[in-house]
């Protein structure tokens, strides 16, 4: 079940929602089911990183995300995808991350809250 937001964080995340490239979680799960590299960005807490994440995500808490993104990706072009719990904090980083430079930044819709729900794996390692 997806959090009580608060209205202005909500407000906030559908305008980013509006100005980002969104995916969904089957077609993340079908691409990397066709065994595509996918660089994978998880922008959640480090708790929740630490319960689990998709497998080969890294983490870059939204909090340190555009601190730290350079040294991690430096490449301006490289397709990234973000997730969090839901999609917003994910799209809230993609904005940022567009107005970097980042030319091909996606959030994926839905998040890992989606991702669970169809019983797609996770790992905690």
């Amino acid at each position: 079940m997806a959090p009580n937001h608060s209205p202005k964080f909500l407000a906030i995340a559908h305008d980013a929602k509006k100005n980002v490239k969104e995916t969904t979680v089957l077609d993340v799960k079908s691409r990397l089911d066709k065994g595509e590299k996918l660089l994978l960005i998880d922008v959640r807490e480090e708790s929740e990183f630490a319960t689990d994440h998709i497998l080969g995500a890294i983490h870059l808490s939204k909090g340190v995300i555009e601190r730290d993104i350079e040294l991690a990706v430096p490449d301006l072009a490289i397709e990234i995808i973000l997730y969090c719990g839901g999609g917003f904090r994910s799209a809230l980083s993609a904005e940022n991350l567009a107005r970097m430079g980042y030319s091909n930044v996606i959030s994926m819709d839905g998040g890992i809250r989606v991702w669970r729900e169809n019983g797609f794996p996770l790992t905690s390692h």
